[in-house]
Order: structure tokens, then C-alpha cells, then sequence
């Protein structure tokens, strides 16, 4: 109806302002109407009161507002305008294309999907593949056999329909026996939830957890921004934990209990930890040692543990290996009973980095069942995660095995791609740290460096004079000059007095000395304009 109103109204408007000859005569008048009430509907119009839009930036909901994400903030805005500039007019600025080492997004930057996922995922999508004599050429057989399970298993064989608000449960226990078989305990099918891709599972325990700013979160200080942001958005109070980058970016407990113990004082009633590992943006992996301080530390102080484990098969550091927080606390002898544990993972990451196709999992232990039927409500209104993710989800977490068809092929592809990831890793920390005010710890998991900026004082100033942050003030003088896209240490939480920004590794192997060459050059001539 107010659609029809608005039509109406703006062909009234353009009636009016032609010439009275061109105006249709009103219904039942005797002739044409005249320019005088033209002139006087136009002047009707304009002369009423301003019109107030219904939405604003200071009438939305101010938890919108405060909230931020830097890995897709201001400078990232400004790349998307330089590249259209650059599409328009080549000879713009002084290179050529933006390079995004903004996001862990792998697949943009080159990477190749892994063969076996994506002939599943093909057949599943597209079934009637399965009946046509030449799929067997086209594909591998265990590809097709694992399709045909996957699909008979899908209520209605489509991946089209909705599915249980948990996920598909024959898809579930694919995930769970995957779980199991990765840490050496059972694992539930019921305990999974499936999510689109790793944050919307955040933002459901957020949803649960936070009910007004005097719930708190205890997150590391550099963190991933999707907690600051969902926490923001949700109205509770982010309690910050600094990991030492003095020790590797080390997590050290006597740090949280400082944290914990000055948020209760201020009367926070904190609810969970967040333990990020691999580490994002800081690239560490935990020792085990120092994990079963961390599920101890939630037992003795009621706290629910929320691991973020989205990079467990990104690790570099041939002396390092990754355990699943519910496998060092089942190591420790505690069960469900003993100890609340949501678990996270994703297919963004690891040696598939298949972010677009948006699955990912949660694994909920050691809550109440009343508390898991709320749980399952949260899910319930999103009604189910999408399917094709789901069924990659169960893929990652059940690849092909020896003696399969595949799995050659699959192997050489995954390790192919973990270590051009370790070797490139290792390339730009060693270039970064010959960098003059630069200081950066060994990637040792995940998809990104995280280097320290030792700035000069007239950086600083000069930044303050133009109301940047430093590391934003680096960054954006960083893509002006060269077109590399890296987020400033300031979105992601940082020590004070200290500047940062996150580069990935993902650019592809060959073009990382070119990148590196270009960061280089930028970098020695931001030292010396600037030089104390």
C-alpha cells in the first residue's frame, strides 16, 4: 500500500511540473488543468515540512554502532575504492592491482580446492550424475561412493531442502567418528551442532551467555575480531587477557587470574574464556602443558571454555603439534561432568580454505540438558546451516583413506599445500624481521605474521596530526604506495604504547619475493621520511 501511495505521489509530482497542455484533465473537470494549479500543487509540496527518514546512524541500535571489524574496516574500504579507480583508469596510482593480505581468504589469493571434496560435493549437488555411465570417467570412484552415501542419507536426496536444525544427522556422526578418530576419545553426534562456518556458532553462545554489559568474556589480547564484535553486538563487555609477545605470544595464567580477579571487582560477572588456537592474528600453538593450566583454570573458576580450533591443521613448527582442548581435558581424566567445552572448527582454513562454501561445526560438551535445549532453540531459528557446507564439513573431518582411490592424489595435494604454507610462512618472517623497527615472532600455526612496528616519534606525531591511529596512519601509507592490504594491529587488540598490523601468507609462493620486495622498498622509504 505505501509502495502504491509513493508511485502515486511522484506522478502527481511529475504531472504537476509539466506544462499545463501536456497535463491529463482531472477526473470530472471540463477541461485541461490549468499552470496556476500546477504551479500551486509544486509549491504545496515543497513547502511542507522536511521529511525525516525513519532510520539513522543515531536512531539504530547504538550496540550496532559500537561495534567494529577491522579485518573488512577503513582500510580495507579505502582498497575496494582504489581498485575501482584502477579499473577505470589504469595509470591511477602507482601499481598495478591491489594485493588483499587482509584476510585469511585462500582460494581469492590462488589456492586450488582439493579435487576429491570438490567431485563430492559436485555429484551430491547434482545427483543425477550418479546415474550417467560417463561419471565413472569423470570421476573418482570412491568420490562416487561416498556421494551416494552422503545423498541416500539426505532426507528427499536434496541438498536443496532444510535439514535438521543440528545438521544432518548421518552427517553428524561423520563429524563425530572424524573427532574421535583425530583425538583417541568417543565423540556424540548429538554434541555437534553445524553452523555456517565457524562464527555463527560464536554469535549463538554470545546470544546465550551475554544479557547485559555486566557479563563479560575473557578474550586474548590480540584477538580475532569476530569476538570483540559479537560480543559488542550482544551488549556484553570484552575482558581483555594480553598474551606476552615477549615469549612467543605466550598465554600465561597468572595474567588471567589478573584479569578475572579485576573484572569481578568492577562487578563483571564473567562467564567464559576464549582460547584462540592456532593462534589468530598471532600465529602460536599451545603447549599441551600449558592447555591443561588453561581447562583447569576454567574448572577452578567456573568458566566456560570456548576453543577457537579453525587452524588445528595449520602448523609449521615441526617441534609443535595441535591437541583439541577436549582431548587434553579427557587426557586429564575429566568428562562432561567435570568440565563446559564448545569446540570450533571450520572449513576455511586448514589446507582446504574453502571459505565461501560457509560449514563448520561446534561441538557442545559438558552443559546441562536443559541449557542444551535452549542451545538447540538459538539453532532453531536460523532453522539449519546450509547443506552443501555441512556435507564439506564431514569430508574435512573424514578424508579419503588409504587404499581408496583418491587418496594419492589427495595426500600429494595436502601436504602440497601445508608446506608451500610453512615455506612461505617462514619466508616473510624472516623478511620482516630484517626490516629496520620491525620485530616479528615465528608463524608457528595458522595463515598469518603479526609483526611489532618500533615507529619513530615523527611517525607518530605525523599520524596524530591527521587523527590516525599509527599502525592505521602505516597501513593505509602502505597501500597508497603499493596497493598490499594488511589490517592494523589496532583492530585486533594490541598492548598499549604498541603497534602492530597482520599480513597472511597466503599470497602463492612465486609471488611472494615480489610482495616482499615491495613491503621492503615501502618500508625503508617510511623510515627514512620519518627518521627521528
Amino acid at each position: 500500500m505505501q509502495r502504491s501511495a509513493g508511485r502515486v505521489a511522484t506522478r502527481i509530482l511529475a504531472q504537476a511540473t509539466t506544462s499545463a497542455s501536456q497535463v491529463a484533465p482531472a477526473a470530472g473537470s471540463t477541461g485541461p488543468a490549468s499552470s496556476g494549479a500546477s504551479t500551486g500543487l509544486v509549491r504545496h509540496l515543497s513547502s511542507s515540512s522536511p521529511w525525516n527518514p525513519p532510520i539513522t546512524v543515531d536512531t539504530i541500535n547504538p550496540k550496532v554502532v559500537k561495534t567494529e571489524y577491522a579485518v573488512r574496516g577503513e582500510i580495507v574500504a579505502r582498497a575496494q575504492l582504489v581498485q575501482q579507480e584502477l579499473a577505470t583508469k589504469p595509470s591511477s596510482h602507482p601499481f598495478q592491482e591491489i594485493v588483499s593480505l587482509n584476510i585469511g581468504n585462500p582460494q581469492s589469493l590462488g589456492q586450488q580446492p582439493v579435487t576429491f571434496f570438490r567431485e563430492v560435493l559436485a555429484l551430491c549437488d547434482y545427483p543425477a550424475l550418479l546415474d550417467k555411465s560417463e561419471t565413472h570417467a569423470l570421476f573418482s570412484s570412491d568420490a562416487i561412493a561416498r556421494a551416494y552415501k552422503i545423498i541416500d542419507s539426505i532426507p528427499g536426496r536434496a541438498t536443496g531442502a532444510y535439514s535438521h536444525s543440528q545438521g544432518v544427522k548421518s552427517i553428524r556422526e561423520e563429524i563425530a567418528a572424524g573427532i574421535a578418530a583425530r583425538d583417541g576419545y568417543p565423540a556424540n553426534a548429538d554434541d555437534i551442532f553445524l553452523t555456517d562456518g565457524a562464527s555463527p556458532g560464536v554469535h549463538m553462545m554470545m546470544q546465550m551467555l551475554i544479557s547485559s554489559e555486566q557479563d563479560g568474556i575473557l578474550c586474548p589480547i590480540p584477538q580475532y575480531p569476530l569476538y570483540s564484535a559479537s560480543i559488542a553486538l550482544h551488549g556484553g563487555t570484552l575482558v581483555p587477557y594480553y598474551l606476552d609477545e615477549s615469549s612467543q605470544w605466550g598465554l600465561e595464567i597468572h595474567e588471567l587470574k589478573q584479569q578475572l580477579d579485576a573484572a569481578r571487582a568492577a562487578g563483571t560477572r564473567v562467564r567464559a574464556l576464549v582460547v584462540i588456537n592456532p593462534g589468530n592474528p598471532t600465529g602460536q600453538v599451545l603447549a599441551e602443558e600449558n592447555q591443561k593450566q588453561i581447562i583447569q583454570f576454567c574448572r577452578d573458576e567456573g568458566l566456560l571454555l570456548l576453543a577457537d580450533e579453525v587452524y588445528q591443521e595449520n602448523i609449521y613448527e615441526e617441534t609443535k603439534s595441535f591437541h583439541s582442548f577436549k582431548k587434553v581435558a579427557r587426557s586429564m581424566g575429566l568428562m562432561d561432568k567435570d568440565v563446559s567445552l564448545v569446540s570450533y572448527h571450520s572449513v576455511s582454513k586448514g589446507y582446504y580454505g574453502e571459505c565461501g562454501k560457509r560449514g563448520g561445526y561446534m561441538e557442545v560438551t559438558g552443559l546441562a540438558p536443559e541449557v542444551r535445549d535452549q542451545l538447540y532453540k538459538v539453532a532453531s531459528v536460523n532453522l539449519c546451516s546450509n547443506i552443501t557446507g555441512q556435507i564439506l564439513m564431514s569430508l574435512v573431518m573424514n578424508p579419503p583413506k588409504p587404499g581408496d582411490e583418491s587418496y594419492d592424489n589427495f595426500i600429494k595435494e595436502r601436504d602440497g599445500i601445508l608446506s608451500s604454507l610453512a615455506r612461505r610462512a617462514q619466508m616473510l618472517t624472516d623478511a620482516l624481521n630484517k626490516l629496520e623497527g620491525i620485530t616479528c615472532n615465528k608463524a608457528e600455526g595458522a595463515m598469518y605474521a603479526f609483526p611489532r612496528l618500533h615507529l619513530p616519534e615523527r611517525a607518530v606525531k605525523a599520524a596524530a596530526a591527521v587523527k590516525m591511529v599509527p599502525d592505521v596512519f602505516y597501513a593505509r601509507r602502505l597501500l597508497d604506495a603499493t596497493g598490499i592490504v594488511v589490517v592494523p594491529g589496532s583492530g585486533f587488540g594490541q598492548v598499549p604504547g604498541t603497534f602492530h598490523f597482520r599480513v597472511t601468507i597466503l599470497p602463492q609462493e612465486g609471488k611472494m619475493p615480489d610482495i616482499i620486495a615491495k613491503l621492503t622498498e615501502f618500508h625503508q622509504r617510511f623510515m627514512d621520511e620519518f627518521r627521528d
